[in-house]
């Protein structure tokens, strides 16, 4: 079953359910691969569905952020249930070890050495943890890496 198909099921499963919170949060979800579907004129296979939900994850997490220093603790609450909801459609995340291991054989792979050849690294390693690690993170940790 594909991701689409699944976040379809779980809309049918939270209706029945009468599950409004979880309901609008998958409904958010639709809408946002149907937006992308229409815009770019093709069918959403799954790390471009994955990509939507982790830049939905990234904006809600923004907002806490925004919300907290506005003193809005009902809306954070809101947010961060939403985060949630999205984290339980993004695959398990990569431990400390795993993401090292990943970045080392990245960088050997693309046979980096300097700063100046992050990008090869980089590219190889957004393959292959895409939706499993914050990307951010893992820059930094490649770039730390790269420049020591």
């Amino acid at each position: 079953m594909s991701l689409k198909e699944r976040v379809t099921e779980d809309m049918k499963a939270a209706m029945r359910a009468k599950d409004a919170e979880r309901l609008g949060t998958i409904r958010m979800i639709t809408a946002a691969i149907k937006q992308r579907e229409v815009d770019e004129r093709v069918e959403m296979d799954d790390t471009q569905v994955l990509a939507i939900i982790e830049k939905m994850i990234k904006t809600r997490k923004e907002s806490v952020v925004q919300f907290q220093n506005g003193g809005r603790e009902d809306l954070v609450a809101k947010e961060n249930k939403e985060i949630e909801q999205l984290q339980a459609y993004m695959p398990t995340q990569l431990s400390e070890a795993e993401l090292d291991a990943l970045i080392a054989a990245s960088i050997a792979e693309a046979g980096a050495t300097s700063i100046k050849e992050m990008g090869k690294a980089m590219a190889l390693l957004k393959q292959k943890a895409q939706g499993r690690a914050d990307m951010a993170a893992v820059s930094a940790k490649l770039k730390a890496r790269l420049g020591s």
